[in-house]
């Protein structure tokens, strides 16, 4: 072999190494992207599919752990807590400890001290401490009542959230299958028009049909968002645009209704009266500040020279009454506790109406519901005579489009009637003070 014929076989190896490691990285990285793109279609589908599966117990719970109230609950129930370990100790206030030095060396200078040492405690006003631990078991229940009451009144938001985004998602769907339906009859009449059967108006008729449908869908897309959004406001996430969701009504409150004593929203008011009554009570007892027992011990010398002396002394320090200041007190507990009251009552009249309002609501919801399914039913079928009809050139497009425009509105009656049950039991079990299932 030839110096020449050696160059070019080594050169010809070489480029085919060089082409070889070329395609294999070239393969590598492919391999590589498509598992990236496949592991990132996976995560975005179980995403989207973790967002389609949220229910409306889901929805509230999201929501009632983004409240201030849930954020501050625990503190509260640590702030009750060292209030009933304070009105269980043996003073009111912490004891205090009081030191004095007394000399004349900026005086005469004969050399004259004393120094006094003692501690001051504090005590209980007579019936205050059984008072104070009252006050403080009382605000320990208002603290619960008052999450539980919180908690209803987020599910009243949530609720109303969620038919809403699901009376969005009827129109969504009722517009969508107008829009079909439409350019069906659309694609019809241009071919008919084409054929010669029908005029050039009838086509623009149809197509004008169409147009509008297209218009609703829109509109009913924008609507559905809107309500998206306000769900992700709430809970931090939202349902899926493609999502089916979940439209099933929560259980009919009828056997599980609960008393109207143990609602949710008065449990609140009581334990807020009893709270003030309580507070009027302990006020009652602190008509004055707090006397004070002292002990204290004494060593002083009259001159430079002399012996030192010691002395010990008891003390109780008793404080005049507080005057407009206690009145001021107890005006203000007795105005918190008649307030409440009324509060009370006014609340249980509005509750009372308002469970009866809920059970009309549904048992008028499930009339109309059977109505609108009827509507519905017939409109179908006549939607079908028409359009064969039609076909054969028996009826016209103006009243081919009406009774197209007919059907499409009894079937978004029919939905929106089944979602508007729905809506009314949730609104009865809100009445009756019951969290989302």
């Amino acid at each position: 072999m030839t110096p020449r014929t050696r160059t070019r076989a080594l050169l010809l190896r070489a480029s085919v190494v060089a082409a070889a490691t070329f395609c294999g990285t070239t393969v590598q990285a492919q391999a590589a992207t498509a598992a990236a793109a496949t592991a990132t279609a996976a995560g975005a589908a179980g995403t989207e599919a973790a967002a389609s599966t949220l229910s409306l117990r889901q929805v509230y719970e999201a929501a009632w752990a983004r409240q201030p109230e849930a954020l501050a609950l625990q503190a509260r129930r640590d702030a009750v807590r060292a209030q009933q370990s304070a009105a269980k100790a043996w003073t009111p206030e912490p004891a205090a400890l009081e030191l004095s030095n007394k000399t004349d060396r900026l005086g005469n200078n004969q050399g004259a001290r004393e120094v006094e040492v003692g501690i001051a405690v504090p005590l209980w006003l007579p019936g205050e401490r059984g008072r104070s631990a009252a006050l403080a078991d009382a605000e320990g229940a208002a603290i619960e009542s008052r999450a539980t009451a919180a908690q209803l009144r987020v599910a009243a938001t949530v609720r109303d959230a969620w038919w809403q985004w699901q009376r969005a998602r009827i129109e969504v769907g009722t517009a969508r299958d107008q829009l079909e339906n439409t350019r069906l009859i659309a694609a019809d009449v241009a071919r008919r028009a084409k054929a010669g059967d029908l005029a050039r108006a009838d086509q623009h008729q149809a197509d004008g049909a169409v147009a509008s449908a297209e218009a609703a869908v829109a509109q009913a897309e924008a609507g559905l968002a809107a309500a998206r959004q306000h769900l992700r406001a709430l809970a931090g996430a939202a349902p899926a645009l493609s999502g089916a969701g979940d439209t099933l009504a929560e259980p009919d409150p009828g056997a599980a209704a609960t008393e109207l004593e143990a609602h949710a929203a008065l449990q609140e008011l009581k334990d807020r009266a009893t709270v003030a009554d309580r507070t009027v009570a302990l006020t009652a007892t602190q008509s004055r500040a707090n006397p004070e027992l002292m002990l204290a011990t004494t060593r002083d010398r009259g001159a430079r020279g002399e012996a030192s002396q010691q002395t010990i002394t008891l003390a109780i320090r008793i404080p005049f009454g507080a005057g407009p200041r206690f009145d001021a007190r107890s005006a203000n507990a007795r105005a918190e506790a008649t307030e409440v009251q009324a509060q009370l009552a006014l609340e249980r009249e509005r509750l009372t109406a308002e469970r009866e309002a809920a059970r009309v609501r549904v048992e008028a919801s499930r009339t109309q519901l059977a109505a609108a399914e009827r509507r519905a039913q017939l409109a179908r079928e006549s939607r079908g005579f028409f359009d064969k009809s039609f076909r054969l050139g028996e009826t016209d497009l103006p009243t081919r489009l009406r009774i197209e425009a007919e059907a499409a509105e009894a079937d978004r009656q029919a939905a929106r009637t089944r979602i508007e049950l729905s809506a009314a039991i949730s609104a009865w079990r809100q009445a009756l003070g019951l969290l989302p299932q």
